[in-house]
């Protein structure tokens, strides 16, 4: 059985199994029969498609066994493709993707079809939970798993057993409006103050906002459109005239061609690293303390929306929130009763 290494390379943004064996003629010209397999100079192997005819092919080569595991990094890219074919978000399948691959790296030794759901288990006691790892993590964790192995393996596992973390009942984080105002008035650049303003006064996402297009924004309607935001859903948000006008004095200064916030040199679209630190930087500014993120200014606007009077299904509908649920926990942050109840300290 001849010796050979192996790893995922990605190439001409295509993946690839990088193969590396010592020189042998006749195992060269059976790799060059298999659809679509290069030699690189770049990764000094032999690149060959990571397909399920390929890996069978390769094994037969080289003298494997075929019951041998297979890479993890090979089941990675399989649950990958099946999210995509479904047109899962890339952020999702990125997020599934590495929680698979933690768990496989974490059971390399043992062969897939032989986890059970005792495995699962031993996995959230020793690794999830003897690494202080949190309970939003171990569900993404098992949300890779119970995809993976019911859409993708037969094995021991029984995926409708395969129990969740107890979730956190966490209040959501939200500013004053005298901290709102003084983390976007510190800003001196007009796109970062556009960026932050929007994000507050819309309610959006960080991704949202960096997908708009210059299309999405209509000031005639007072109404910015956000296309296919988390779950795939297309909707509007109202536009205040404040927000309409910061807008029109941003366009005027950068004239963006495609993207409504572009990168440097209108490369793209705007990083959300550079966004992040923009808001880094006005919460400094504004000698706010608080480790403030950008999702504390959605989480803002809709307590705020709620204090000022607005009913909850609109702020739904503004939001995005398939449920009604997910919105009726700004009324437990909301100060607007809580400031009329007297407390009986008072009337001592």
């Amino acid at each position: 059985m001849k010796q050979l290494s192996s790893k995922s390379v990605t190439h001409n943004n295509q993946t690839y199994w990088a193969i590396d064996f010592e020189y042998d003629s006749k195992l060269i010209a059976e790799l060059k029969k298999l659809p679509g397999t290069r030699w690189s100079k770049t990764h000094n192997s032999w690149l060959v498609k990571p397909t399920p005819q390929n890996k069978k092919k390769v094994r037969e080569i080289f003298g494997l066994p075929a019951v041998e595991q297979t890479p993890v990094w090979m089941e990675c890219e399989r649950l990958k493709d099946w999210m995509q074919s479904r047109r899962y978000s890339s952020s999702t399948v990125d997020t599934y993707a590495d929680a698979l691959k933690t768990f496989l790296t974490y059971y390399k030794d043992k062969a897939i079809k032989d986890i059970s759901n005792d495995d699962i288990i031993a996995f959230n006691n020793k690794y999830i939970l003897a690494n202080d790892l949190s309970a939003s993590y171990q569900n993404q964790v098992v949300n890779a798993i119970k995809l993976y192995f019911r859409a993708i393996k037969n094995t021991a596992i029984d995926v409708d057993l395969i129990h969740r973390p107890k979730k956190a009942n966490l209040l959501p984080n939200v500013l004053s409006k005298e901290e709102i105002k003084g983390i976007l008035t510190v800003q001196p650049n007009i796109k970062h103050r556009t960026m932050l303003s929007l994000i507050y006064s819309c309610g959006l996402r960080r991704s949202e906002l960096l997908n708009l297009k210059l299309t999405d924004v209509d000031s005639k309607r007072k109404l910015l459109i956000i296309r296919q935001a988390k779950g795939k859903k297309d909707r509007i948000a109202p536009l205040s005239e404040k927000i309409i006008e910061l807008l029109r004095e941003y366009y005027k200064l950068h004239k963006p061609k495609q993207w409504l916030f572009e990168g440097q040199n209108g490369n793209g679209q705007y990083d959300e690293r550079s966004l992040a630190n923009v808001l880094k930087q006005a919460v400094e500014k504004a000698g706010i303390k608080k480790p403030v993120t950008l999702h504390w200014l959605r989480h803002s606007y809709a307590t705020h929306l709620l204090e000022a009077g607005t009913d909850l299904r609109y702020i739904q509908e503004i939001l995005g929130h398939k449920s009604s649920r997910t919105t009726e926990i700004y009324t437990h942050v909301s100060t607007k009763s809580l400031q009329n109840i007297i407390s009986p300290f008072d009337t001592l």
